[in-house]
């Protein structure tokens, strides 16, 4: 028999937690997006509801329930990219109202699954994290799994892209001090974290053939000289980082920003032929493992530049729902 789970959205982005998801069989009933321009980018590659408006809005009630709540909740007031103020921040207060929904559920979900930057664990002396799972698994009732995983490690993504997951069983308070050990959890506990692969593919698998002339660094552009010095490797990505060029010596993208599109400073370089460019936002959609055909309406580099750094590694999320399914069915 095969078992169909449904999954809510709630920080949507452009649906990369979603599309995960659904490339592992996953039926997604619901998202939540503010961000109009990510909203349009959305609608252009999905067909589900998608809730337009401030999470502070949602009434729970109204929501369709589901086996799994997934959000890539805010992570710049928890970033080393950003002040890192935490929950003292506008955005890391927006956790609570994943909280508040939870609650508010008709049926909570049997399945939460978080994404949040790397050092989301270690944030604050890791009283941030504490307070997660206080409420997760004290006070909801959740195993709480986590581990920061990097995608270039369990994909063939050749993006060094290390983030926190966070993925909690309904029902399970308690459950590591069950002798018998037969719950969702346990189960889950024997196939995550996944196994690592042993190799990435060339990021130049990822390249568009036909590049626009505007990607590219000619004599007349300000930081030219100090392209032309530092950027000689055609198997290397580069980046520049405002006042100089930083080679990831790995053969690998360094991990994609959403300040990327904020001046253009942090969008990946590399060498072509006897040219320098930067990366397209559709190469930066690609490296984050989004199919070709995934569509990018016509908002401007900055904004496509952002919306790529904001979202995940598809291929590891699904990897990872994967393995929550099989979890779900074996119990």
């Amino acid at each position: 028999m095969i078992m169909s789970f449904k999954v809510g959205g709630l920080f949507s982005g452009v649906g990369g937690i979603e599309l995960g998801f659904l490339k592992a069989g996953f039926e997604i009933s619901w998202a939540n997006e503010i961000d109009q321009y990510s909203c349009m980018t959305y609608k252009t590659n999905f067909d589900h509801l998608l809730l337009e408006n401030d999470i502070k809005e949602i009434d729970p009630k109204e929501l369709e329930s589901v086996d799994i709540l997934v959000a890539g909740f805010p992570c710049q007031s928890f970033s080393i990219a950003g002040h890192r103020k935490g929950f003292d921040d506008e955005r890391g207060n927006l956790f609570f109202e994943i909280i508040r929904i939870i609650k508010g559920l008709k049926v909570k979900p049997k399945v939460l699954f978080f994404e949040n930057v790397k050092n989301f664990y270690t944030h604050d002396k890791k009283r941030t994290f504490k307070k997660v799972y206080d409420l997760l698994h004290e006070e909801l009732g959740y195993s709480v799994f986590h581990d920061v995983l990097n995608a270039s490690e369990y994909t063939t993504l050749p993006q060094n892209r290390e983030r926190t997951f966070i993925i909690c069983f309904q029902g399970e308070k308690g459950w590591e001090f069950d002798e018998i050990r037969s719950s969702k959890s346990y189960v889950f506990n024997s196939k995550f974290p996944p196994n690592k692969i042993d190799e990435t593919d060339s990021f130049r698998k990822y390249l568009e053939e036909a590049v626009d002339e505007q990607y590219f660094y000619d004599s007349d552009k300000y930081n030219y000289r100090e392209l032309k010095k530092a950027v000689v490797s055609d198997n290397s990505v580069y980046q520049w980082r405002r006042v100089y060029v930083r080679e990831n010596k790995k053969g690998v993208c360094p991990t994609l920003t959403a300040n990327m599109g904020q001046g253009g400073h942090n969008v990946p370089i590399i060498k072509v032929g006897d040219r320098i460019r930067k990366l397209t936002p559709k190469e930066c959609f690609n490296l984050q493992g989004f199919d070709k055909d995934f569509k990018l309406p016509q908002h401007s580099d900055s904004r496509l530049y952002r919306q790529a750094g904001n979202s995940v590694c598809v291929p590891l999320i699904t990897k990872l729902a994967l393995l929550i399914k099989q979890s779900l069915e074996e119990s």
